[in-house]
């Protein structure tokens, strides 16, 4: 992870950047969509009680959707979009294609390595920390996707994102699983969760009453396509296309996706934690329509001091959903005994006194999220304020 400090014109004089502004060749849309995406992110995993959560701010329980569904879709999504403009850049300064993957490898590197980081701190015991997890799941599905776009070219991206979703299709629908058979998509059940358990063993998974993880080995695959039909919006933006046709055309694309989505719903059903291929497609879909938006709005009609909360998280953006998974962690790890011997965390100290003193359950785990969200736009504000951008 390394850090950057936009440059002053004097040592002791420190003035704000622009309010939002994009650099050349840089669509100011796609950190807009990102910081959305990030502080959404942000929300839905800081209630202040697990047990008291709007509906829309919980994952589906199985297959389904919820709003909260789309969040991490429309991250991968975004990786792929920002692909074809960072990878143009590295081209036209020069850099070879094997030197552009050895860039993405030690990205994912680092990536992988902060995920296993969040998932073990404080206390790193090899024998159960998680293994897979979302920051590896990003950094796998960026570094085979990279793969695929430095090497092949819109036809062969499009291909591979087709065959990814065809074939995990067919291995979760007739490959059999020792002791369920061939197409049962359930918890334990399916292939997914079998290579999961045969290759971590179910200490290194999502929870230790479960046998299967919501961001397992088998379903990465159908995440590089996530992945990859970003990398396809992002080279229709750089298409040079006037920009109605190019949003337009985004819409219409979007559209479809929803369609094909919904339609193979019916035989492989939207479901986040099994990243089906009908999921894939209905949220890249959701995802055209947001950028499409965000495009239209911030870089097409210039509407942008709105999206300036956004911006701020979109340009720092890992770091935010590090560090405030790190802030989230030491909130339930700082405890004390209470009056009555029980034991308070400073979270629970927190939430029960400034929140749920006053508030009914659900507003006031609400009320938490929302000030959690709030600070952390604070602090993506100083930094973006003084021009520090924490890269991976």
């Amino acid at each position: 992870m390394s850090t950057t400090v936009a440059p002053h014109p004097s040592p002791t004089a420190i003035p704000a950047p622009p309010l939002v502004e994009a650099s050349p060749g840089r669509l100011l849309s796609l950190d807009v969509f990102r910081g959305i995406t990030v502080a959404g992110m942000l929300l839905v995993n800081n209630p202040g009680s697990w047990s008291a959560v709007y509906p829309p701010l919980e994952h589906a329980e199985w297959n389904g959707w919820t709003p909260t569904d789309l969040i991490f879709p429309f991250f991968l999504f975004i990786v792929g979009v920002a692909m074809t403009f960072s990878f143009a850049v590295q081209e036209r300064k020069g850099t070879t294609r094997g030197a552009m993957l050895g860039k993405a490898a030690k990205r994912a590197a680092v990536l992988f390595l902060l995920g296993l980081v969040l998932a073990g701190f404080p206390a790193y015991d090899l024998a159960t920390i998680r293994i897979p997890g979302v920051l590896q799941r990003i950094a796998v599905a960026f570094l085979l996707a990279s793969g695929v776009v430095l090497f092949t070219r819109a036809r062969g991206q499009a291909v591979a994102a087709a065959a990814l979703l065809l074939g995990y299709w067919a291995a979760m629908t007739l490959v059999p699983v020792p002791g369920y058979g061939a197409g049962n998509l359930a918890p334990a059940a399916n292939l997914g969760a079998y290579v999961d358990r045969a290759v971590f063993g179910s200490a290194h998974l999502w929870k230790s009453s479960v046998t299967w993880d919501p961001e397992g080995i088998l379903s990465t695959f159908p995440a590089v396509a996530t992945v990859l039909l970003g990398v396809l919006a992002g080279r229709w933006l750089r298409s040079g296309r006037p920009p109605a046709e190019t949003t337009v055309w985004m819409f219409v694309a979007g559209n479809a996706a929803l369609v094909l989505g919904v339609v193979w719903n019916e035989a492989f059903p939207i479901n986040k934690n099994l990243w089906t291929s009908s999921y894939v497609v209905f949220t890249a879909g959701m995802a055209l329509h947001f950028l499409a938006t965000c495009y239209w709005l911030v870089d097409v009609k210039g509407h942008r001091r709105w999206a300036a909360p956004f911006v701020w998280f979109g340009s720092n953006a890992i770091a935010a959903f590090f560090l405030s998974g790190l802030m989230a962690r030491l909130l339930t790890l700082v405890k004390w005994t209470g009056p009555a011997g029980e034991a308070v965390t400073l979270k629970g100290w927190i939430y029960e006194g400034v929140y749920a003193s006053w508030l009914a359950p659900l507003n006031a785990s609400l009320a938490f999220a929302l000030t959690f969200v709030l600070v952390w736009t604070g602090i993506v504000w100083a930094l973006h304020r003084r021009g520090i951008f924490i890269k991976v």
